[in-house]
């Protein structure tokens, strides 16, 4: 079983190890059918309550997913969340794009209106089958997502989104309302503007990446929103690591650049000398910092869940982390985790 932590001030506490459900939408290939229930349940088992999707991811597909494995379980018994900010329009045949296999048969058109948000809560309800969404998301809002759209959509969205979002949680609807984003510049932007819960914010704060150690993290701390890490693997590569024959490593949803690659292989020297695997290193190393509640990695399958779970719990010494800060691949201020003694 994994420790629960709180989100923000509610009274919602979920397990530092989450569920992402993206590849419930058959991203990058498609999910034998079965193998998401069968993942769920296999998470629930093993003491994760936390799963999260998005209309986004699938077109719908991982919603209804999501939703058919939760269903037997008591609403009590874990925490969803999902995510508004696109409706699904209806075309003509489900076709292969974003990354998505074989989806459901709808496009997906940015709206961060206030009744864009709420058509998107109620379509999601009526998607996952389920009495409630503790945790709603304002999903992929931010400049590098929207270029030179950007200032019109947050105004939008923080003048009638964020009002929709807000009203939800006033009402009981949601327990809590935050960003799902891969920018933590927005999520400090979208802070001026109201009191958000928490954010779900994806590679952003990782062993390759700690800028948002400067602002962004203190200021969730002196405000009391919770941060929920997604993507600690930076799009692949510190799982994979950059010595596997064949695989290409992916940073940041495309190939490494060469700096990058030679990072990942200093780390994965020191790794090698304490015996630590780099994916239990990549997701255990975020929990240290007091504003990050837990991490939520994609899980696919009930092995990959099992793998999961056993890096999260695998021990990793102190000495491990210093070896990091004195080869100068984390600064010596950065949080880590207090290891067992070696």
């Amino acid at each position: 079983m994994f420790k629960k932590r709180q989100i923000g001030k509610t009274k919602l506490q979920v397990s530092e190890l989450g569920f992402g459900a993206a590849t419930f939408g058959n991203l990058y290939h498609k999910m034998p059918e079965g193998a998401a229930e069968a993942s769920i349940a296999k998470a629930m088992e093993l003491g994760l309550n936390q799963f999260d999707t998005a209309p986004y991811y699938g077109f719908g597909l991982s919603e209804r997913r999501v939703g058919n494995g939760l269903r037997e379980y008591d609403k009590n018994d874990y925490i969803l969340s999902t995510k508004v900010g696109r409706i699904l329009e209806p075309c003509e045949k489900a076709e292969d794009k974003y990354g998505f296999c074989s989806p459901m048969p709808f496009e997906p058109k940015y709206d961060y209106s206030y009744d864009g948000i709420m058509r998107s809560f109620e379509h999601s309800i009526q998607r996952l089958g389920l009495s409630k969404i503790d945790i709603l998301y304002m999903h992929d809002i931010g400049r590098v997502t929207h270029g030179d759209d950007h200032d019109a959509l947050f105004k939008i969205a923080m003048e009638g989104g964020y009002k929709a979002m807000d009203e939800l949680r006033s009402q009981g609807l949601v327990s809590a309302i935050g960003l799902g984003v891969n920018e933590y510049e927005v999520c400090e932007q979208a802070m001026d503007h109201g009191y958000f819960d928490c954010f779900l914010l994806a590679g952003r704060y990782t062993l390759l990446e700690q800028e948002s150690l400067k602002t962004f993290l203190p200021r969730c701390l002196k405000e009391n929103s919770s941060i929920i890490l997604g993507g600690p693997y930076n799009s692949g590569i510190l799982a994979t690591g950059v010595r596997r024959e064949g695989v290409v490593a992916n940073y940041n949803y495309e190939p490494a650049s060469q700096e990058i690659i030679n990072t990942v292989a200093k780390i994965e020297d020191i790794c090698q000398e304490f015996n630590v695997p780099l994916a239990a290193a990549a997701l255990q190393f975020p929990l240290a910092h007091p504003a990050v509640v837990s991490v939520i990695p994609g899980l696919s399958s009930v092995s990959r869940v099992e793998t999961t779970v056993a890096q999260m719990q695998h021990n990793i010494p102190s000495d491990f982390w210093l070896a990091l800060q004195n080869a100068g691949l984390l600064a010596l201020d950065v949080p880590v985790p207090t290891g067992i003694e070696r």
